[in-house]
């Protein structure tokens, strides 16, 4: 793993300009482009990537702009191998040297205030996700890099632990996820967020994953520990049971059988588990909601949640683009039912709305959940989380074992 910068570097990284490795530097140029890309214009897609540029960042006064030359090389090398697409451009890992590991937020829309990021950016590459332009503050793109140029948060367990056991640390639930995926590849090699587990077990501190990944099953030891004293609960999101469309839209997310599995692995576990029907894509993947519950509830969830998509900033570009690329005859109808449920916008940055979106369309999608939430038995609310079992190490040590929680 290469050391750290010292500092956010001021433009995208040269190692990775383009996905064809080629680039030329255009200053002044404006962070995007007002509006969606047209028709067309769209570069092939990096197998096993969402996305298939890197745009600007916001806050970038220099862009890269991809040789067409170049390109065109790239794509009859790969045409004369065989290949649709030019090879998908490698994942780096760079060491992240944040000092603290717990994040707040003050967002109504979210049940949570605390969250745990071990990483920074998502290999998944969900071409619609909503987290892509976090990467713009890094110095990094929205596209490609948001899932080839990966943060690693190494000390992210002693970070935790040291956080835990301050005085003036509030037992609460902890979000793990929020900005990236804390099962995404590398977690099976780096064993970072079992590790956090591992750490919020100890002082039984209460947690909640959302995931797209059947590794999360892996520590149903660790959750299942935690959930005996009520303080942990895992969310599977799944947006499609159709593998081909999984496999273009959350290219390394898991296939959505193995999110079933992991479903009923942690259920068998005792954890509390539930699914996600997220994000509902109007236009594409709204039809599929009553399979997708009674599919859930057969692996043996026990509640159900679902988010309209939102694309902010640059996302609505990228998503586009990929509508474009994967999708061209739904493209229209797609753009045309995302702006029916977000007044006329493709985005609607609002609290309130924003999870949901409004509309005659968002009224008929919420109708059509609720339905088969209800016929599926997985409309009954998720069982709250509690901080009551909470205990610091050094708390049990003082007790000198007199006490079964011994702290707090």
């Amino acid at each position: 793993m290469p050391p750290p910068p010292s500092a956010p570097p001021a433009a995208p990284p040269a190692a990775s300009p383009s996905p064809d490795g080629a680039a030329r530097v255009r200053a002044g140029s404006p962070a995007a482009a007002p509006g969606l890309a047209p028709r067309g214009a769209e570069a092939a897609a990096p197998r096993g990537r969402g996305a298939a540029s890197n745009p600007a960042g916001r806050f970038e006064r220099l862009a890269y702009e991809a040789d067409p030359d170049a390109l065109d090389d790239a794509l009859r090398a790969a045409e004369a191998d065989g290949e649709a697409a030019p090879p998908a451009p490698r994942t780096l890992y760079l060491r992240d040297p944040s000092r603290t590991i717990v994040a707040t937020n003050q967002s109504p829309d979210v049940g949570f205030d605390a969250s745990v990021n071990p990483y920074r950016g998502c290999e998944h590459g969900c071409a619609y996700c909503y987290a892509r332009p976090t990467h713009e503050y890094l110095g990094f793109s929205a596209g490609l890099d948001f899932e080839t140029r990966i943060l690693v948060k190494e000390e992210a367990p002693a970070l935790l632990r040291r956080e835990l056991e301050r005085k003036a640390w509030r037992p609460r639930v902890v979000a793990m996820s929020g900005v990236t995926d804390a099962y995404q590849p590398i977690e099976r090699r780096l064993r970072l967020t079992r590790r956090c587990l591992e750490v919020l077990a100890e002082f039984r501190n209460p947690v909640g994953i959302v995931t797209k990944s059947a590794l999360v099953a892996r520590d149903a030891d660790v959750l299942g520990a935690l959930a005996r004293v009520g303080a942990a609960r895992v969310d599977v999101s799944i947006t499609t049971l159709d593998a081909a469309l999984a496999r273009s839209l959350e290219p390394r997310a898991s296939h959505p059988a193995r999110r079933l599995g992991a479903i009923e692995a942690l259920a068998r576990a005792g954890v509390p588990v539930g699914v996600m029907v997220a994000p509902v894509i109007p236009g594409l993947n709204d039809a599929e909601i009553p399979r997708i519950l009674r599919a859930a509830k057969d692996a043996g969830a026990s509640s159900a949640g679902s988010i309209v998509l939102r694309l902010p900033h640059g996302v609505k570009e990228l998503f586009a683009e990929w509508l474009e690329r994967c999708v061209p005859e739904r493209r229209a109808r797609v753009l045309a039912r995302i702006r029916d449920v977000r007044g006329g916008a493709l985005s609607d940055p609002r609290f309130g709305t924003r999870m949901r979106g409004e509309g005659l369309y968002a009224e008929q999608i919420r109708a059509l959940f609720e339905l088969h939430r209800r016929r599926a038995g997985l409309d009954a609310p998720p069982p709250a989380l509690s901080a009551a079992h909470f205990r610091r190490p050094a708390d049990r040590q003082l007790s000198l074992g007199l006490g079964p929680g011994g702290g707090r």
